[in-house]
């Protein structure tokens, strides 16, 4: 996927003339991918677990409303208003977890009706009006004109991530030697930490490369894609480094088996539906933030963009595998295509198809993958 990400921006870079691959339509890229990333990480997640939720977008947008009217609406601070919006957002995941953990009913019907059902609430919510976001700080999460950390943060963020690598690598093969597992040559460890270490300070240079018309110094690294990475970072650690990550993949691979060791099956998935509503509320967050206001459409067609994020990035939509990273790397390749079509003039209805076809080859092609390997799961 890594390789068909550097195909897709080189192939629009050609057919653009040069404008995909520069720094301002790069910088958008990163954040207009932020919200999809962040709901795909945990989406990755549900799928493994052989769900799908269908009301990704709807939820998304009925928390965003919801914020946005009790900020503007109600006058309630922004802490305040997105505390009430997560609450609200686990509350609804939960609902529709424990209908399917508790009674069975399979999540596709479950959240097929919510994404109906949510979308209708988020008209409820505001009347229909679209509700302005007006605090500062707020804005902020969302990118935009002030929504970055600035050069030299970004510099520090380089530096703290690429030897963060280093000691990882360090650690890795100190662990090795100290249970006396043969340890890879050291030049192929530093090539393996330097290909990351080599994209972040790329990504960093990049970003500071663009500097927003009249404004004094150019943006850094936004904060969206800060707090995408974080999600992705913490996700990823819950994955490799809990037993709740762990039962997931077991559920996915085996539901059967995974409830005969012990593991609480109806347990796990209400948590994964919450950790749902916890990234959900994050993602509105930061997308009414970008928008500087909450509207009755947030979120509309998330789910199909969330969904081929994590089936491009390699999740197996029969359950059992998928990874965080590929989730990153499926969210980039769709934001760079739709991108890339803008570029061209490409109309939107084409572009619906050409990203629709593109989801349909990702899933073909894991069909066709699993049956040359051998893996029927």
């Amino acid at each position: 996927m890594g390789l068909v990400l550097v195909a897709t921006a080189i192939v629009f870079n050609i057919l653009s003339g040069g404008l995909f691959l520069s720094p301002e339509n790069l910088y958008n890229i990163a954040q207009q991918t932020a919200v999809v990333g962040i709901v795909a990480t945990v989406v990755v997640l549900v799928i493994v677990a052989r769900h799908i939720d269908l009301s990704v977008g709807s939820v998304m947008g009925f928390v965003g409303v919801l914020i946005a009217t009790l900020m503007y609406s109600a006058g309630w601070h922004w802490i305040e208003a997105s505390l009430a919006g997560l609450a609200v957002a686990i509350a609804v995941s939960l609902y529709q977890g424990a209908l399917t953990a508790m009674l069975g009913v399979p999540s596709f019907v479950v959240t097929l009706g919510g994404l109906m059902s949510f979308r209708g609430a988020a008209f409820l919510v505001a009347d229909g009006k679209t509700q302005p976001v007006n605090d500062a700080f707020f804005q902020r999460l969302g990118g935009g004109y002030d929504g970055a950390i600035g050069v030299q943060a970004s510099w520090v963020l380089a530096a703290v991530l690429v030897a963060a690598l280093c000691v990882m690598t360090w650690l890795r093969r100190r662990a090795k030697a100290n249970y006396d597992v043969p340890n890879p040559p050291l030049w192929l460890d530093v090539l393996v930490a330097a290909v990351p270490a080599v994209i972040v300070v790329a990504f960093v240079a990049t970003m500071n490369a663009y500097q927003i018309a009249n404004k004094e110094a150019p943006q850094g690294v936004p904060i969206p894609v800060l707090i995408w990475g974080a999600v992705a970072l913490v996700l990823s650690f819950i994955v490799h480094r809990t037993r709740f990550g762990r039962y997931v993949f077991a559920m996915g691979g085996n539901p059967e088996a995974a409830a005969l060791v012990g593991i609480p099956v109806r347990r796990v998935t209400l948590m994964l539906f919450a950790l749902m509503g916890v990234l959900i509320t994050i993602a509105a967050m930061v997308s009414i933030a970008r928008l500087n206001a909450g509207t009755n459409s947030l979120g509309t067609g998330m789910e199909l963009y969330v969904i081929a994020a994590a089936v491009i990035g390699g999740t197996a939509l029969a359950g059992g595998s998928g990874s965080i990273l590929g989730s990153v790397l499926g969210a980039l390749i769709m934001q760079s295509i739709d991108s890339g079509l803008l570029l061209l003039d490409i109309s939107i209805g084409l572009r619906y198809v050409i990203i629709g076809q593109v989801l349909i080859a990702a899933v073909v092609f894991d069909v066709v993958y699993r049956r040359l390997t051998g893996d029927t799961q």
